[in-house]
């Protein structure tokens, strides 16, 4: 039996504010492109590819009807990526704060490795990843939490690709292995 090949897979939750742009950095990243894509309504459930390992990743609706029910669908995951618009209004800045210092708390999820994607840098009024930090109160909420805060956008899918790498290597770190084998 050579298991050599078969990549480990991990199970990823996908949440965010309505417009952060997580279904689109999603399915750039499966190479679909983003055309026609609307408000994700509910969750849905993509297998993406990496060289080292393959993220099912649970994307869950952002709106405000949603919300409400993502603690739900937690159980189980092993990685959180939180995606956010660095170039939205500061009243959601502060909406998607909160959001996520909830996430950061949450019994189920405050053990894992958390990759924090400020999305659409490549628009004008996009604030930097390093002030996003700032004003999400990282350092001292996530203190001995293992997490990743970077600027994206979908014009630079080979970064965002290396920051899921980066998650996948925390997630690696965190795998207690295969199975023992008898």
């Amino acid at each position: 039996d050579d298991y050599s090949n078969v990549l480990p897979e991990y199970d990823v939750v996908c949440i965010g504010l309505t417009g952060a742009g997580k279904s689109s950095l999603l399915a750039w990243l499966c190479n679909e492109g983003s055309h026609g894509i609307g408000p994700t309504t509910g969750f849905s459930i993509k297998a993406v590819p990496f060289p080292n390992a393959i993220l099912n990743v649970k994307e869950l609706g952002g709106a405000e009807n949603i919300k409400k029910y993502w603690s739900r669908y937690y159980q189980g995951s092993q990685g959180v990526v939180f995606v956010l618009d660095s170039a939205s209004s500061d009243e959601e800045l502060e909406s998607a704060r909160n959001e996520l210092h909830s996430a950061l708390q949450h019994p189920q999820l405050c053990t894992l490795p958390f990759l924090i994607l400020a999305n659409h840098q490549d628009k004008p009024a996009a604030r930097p990843p390093n002030q996003i930090k700032k004003y999400f109160e990282l350092e001292p909420l996530a203190r001995g939490k293992r997490w990743i805060l970077e600027g994206s956008t979908t014009n630079n899918m080979v970064a965002v690709k290396e920051n899921f790498i980066q998650l996948i290597r925390l997630l690696e770190d965190t795998d207690t292995g295969l199975p023992a084998r008898i």
